[in-house]
């Protein structure tokens, strides 16, 4: 009988020892198919939004190719070529309303607000470049100085890319005041 007990014993200690390695398994696998889904999606948006921007440059009778990539968690939609400069505007005013305007596209075809991020003619790279140096600069004029720098008022996209290069520096930093004139201020650690 002892045998039996033990024979018993340790049939019931090796399906709990199991159970949570495929478990885990199947928690991979899920989490791959939730990345690969969003993955797919994010790819849709951005055909979504190039099928609208090819129809806008055709309406406006101008000369551009469409490059669709997806950065992070977001669709990412570039206008190059030609001259595109006017689909920019004024401190990319033109551009972030293309932007709204291919995100409302987006919308009303996949049945979700999207997050994409639209470039025209190089635009928002050369922005970003500029506001990572910039914060970049800021951070080491506090590491210097040991006192705070508050920066030029910022659209959301413009503050987001400040707040990582002074973290990428190593600083911290916080945005203050309120719409329009809400900024970066570089604060010591």
């Amino acid at each position: 009988m002892t045998d039996t007990t033990e024979e018993t014993a340790i049939e019931e200690t090796e399906p709990e020892v199991a159970k949570p390695d495929i478990e885990a398994a199947e928690e991979d696998t899920d989490a791959g198919a939730d990345r690969s889904t969003a993955s797919v999606d994010l790819e849709q948006e951005g055909e979504i939004a190039a099928d609208y921007l090819e129809e806008l440059l055709d309406i406006v009778d101008l000369d551009g190719d469409i490059d669709m990539d997806v950065e992070g968690e977001r669709a990412m939609v570039s206008l190059v070529g030609g001259n595109l400069d006017q689909l920019v505007g004024d401190e990319g005013k033109v551009l972030d309303a293309l932007q709204e305007l291919t995100r409302l596209a987006v919308l009303r075809e996949a049945g979700h607000r999207s997050r994409l991020m639209l470039d025209i003619a190089g635009w928002r790279a050369a922005k970003r470049a500029a506001l990572t140096v910039a914060g970049t600069q800021a951070a080491e004029q506090v590491k210097e100085s040991g006192e705070p720098v508050p920066m030029d008022s910022m659209t959301p996209f413009e503050r987001k890319i400040v707040h990582d290069a002074v973290a990428a520096a190593g600083l911290r930093s916080e945005s203050e005041g309120e719409e329009p004139r809400r900024h970066v201020v570089v604060l010591p650690v």
